[in-house]
Protein backbone atom coordinates (compact mmCIF):
# COMPACT_ATOMS: atom_id res chain seq x y z
CA UNK A 1 0.00 0.00 0.00
CA UNK A 2 1.27 3.38 -0.82
CA UNK A 3 0.50 6.22 1.45
CA UNK A 4 0.18 9.60 -0.12
CA UNK A 5 0.57 12.51 2.16
CA UNK A 6 -0.74 15.86 1.22
CA UNK A 7 1.21 18.94 2.15
CA UNK A 8 0.19 20.54 5.39
CA UNK A 9 -1.89 23.66 5.12
CA UNK A 10 0.08 26.77 5.98
CA UNK A 11 -0.48 28.14 9.44
CA UNK A 12 -2.81 31.14 9.43
CA UNK A 13 -1.05 34.40 10.13
CA UNK A 14 -1.91 36.07 13.40
CA UNK A 15 -3.79 39.33 13.17
CA UNK A 16 -1.13 42.04 13.60
CA UNK A 17 -1.47 44.76 16.18
CA UNK A 18 -2.47 48.16 14.79
CA UNK A 19 0.00 49.85 17.16
CA UNK A 20 2.19 52.43 15.41
CA UNK A 21 4.25 53.30 18.52
CA UNK A 22 2.56 56.68 18.93
CA UNK A 23 1.00 55.86 22.29
CA UNK A 24 -0.93 58.82 23.60
CA UNK A 25 -4.54 58.74 24.78
CA UNK A 26 -6.76 61.62 23.66
CA UNK A 27 -8.74 62.68 26.74
CA UNK A 28 -11.64 64.01 24.68
CA UNK A 29 -12.20 60.83 22.65
CA UNK A 30 -10.70 58.15 24.90
CA UNK A 31 -8.78 56.84 21.88
CA UNK A 32 -5.08 56.41 21.25
CA UNK A 33 -3.98 59.09 18.79
CA UNK A 34 -1.72 56.57 17.04
CA UNK A 35 -3.89 53.49 16.56
CA UNK A 36 -7.40 54.74 17.48
CA UNK A 37 -7.99 51.93 20.00
CA UNK A 38 -9.55 52.42 23.42
CA UNK A 39 -7.45 51.64 26.47
CA UNK A 40 -9.57 48.49 26.97
CA UNK A 41 -8.91 47.33 23.41
CA UNK A 42 -5.19 47.92 23.87
CA UNK A 43 -5.12 46.05 27.19
CA UNK A 44 -7.12 43.07 25.88
CA UNK A 45 -5.43 42.77 22.45
CA UNK A 46 -3.09 39.90 23.33
CA UNK A 47 -5.96 37.85 24.80
CA UNK A 48 -8.44 38.49 21.95
CA UNK A 49 -9.32 35.88 19.37
CA UNK A 50 -8.38 36.64 15.77
CA UNK A 51 -12.07 37.23 15.06
CA UNK A 52 -12.32 39.80 17.88
CA UNK A 53 -9.16 41.50 16.62
CA UNK A 54 -10.65 41.73 13.13
CA UNK A 55 -13.79 43.32 14.61
CA UNK A 56 -11.65 45.90 16.39
CA UNK A 57 -9.70 46.60 13.18
CA UNK A 58 -13.01 47.25 11.40
CA UNK A 59 -13.98 49.73 14.13
CA UNK A 60 -10.60 51.45 13.78
CA UNK A 61 -11.16 52.02 10.07
CA UNK A 62 -14.44 53.80 10.89
CA UNK A 63 -12.83 55.80 13.71
CA UNK A 64 -10.02 57.02 11.42
CA UNK A 65 -12.51 58.30 8.85
CA UNK A 66 -14.69 59.89 11.53
CA UNK A 67 -11.89 61.81 13.27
Amino acid sequence: MSSSSSPAAPEPKAVPSPCVSVCNMDASTGLCVGCFRTIEEIARWSQMTDRDKELVLNKLAIRRVSK
